[in-house]
């Protein structure tokens, strides 16, 4: 559907359904997303394997390359994710995407290898 908040999507109980509906055999990413305006769209995530995430920087260009070509972004749109804000950028002229955005530690750990 259309209009909806992103923020009132139940990802923890739908997310896994979308990964593992049979039309996907080797699973599926899912991204909701709420186009607030051309130039920023809000975006949650379900990554296969992993469910929720704070971000997915594939998911956030392909989330503004689909925007663009169905007519509802700009080439130059901020994507706001849990984890903090992507700015995406599709170039016209190369064709290229642009992904700027922070990089944040989110866990450390170690592990003793036999």
């Amino acid at each position: 559907g259309t209009g909806g908040k992103v923020a009132d999507i139940p990802l923890e109980a739908i997310g896994s359904e979308f990964e593992n509906l049979d039309i996907f055999p080797a699973r599926t990413n899912t991204e909701f997303v709420e186009v607030v305006n051309r130039g920023y769209v809000k975006m949650r995530v379900w990554e296969r394997g992993a469910g929720i995430t704070l971000a997915c920087g594939t998911g956030a260009c392909a989330t503004v390359v689909a925007g663009v070509l169905e007519g509802r972004v700009d080439r130059e749109c901020v994507v706001e994710l849990p984890g903090g804000p992507l700015e995406i950028h599709w170039r016209e002229a190369d064709n290229k995407i642009i992904m700027t955005g922070p990089a944040e530690m989110v866990f450390s750990g170690s592990a003793i290898l036999n």
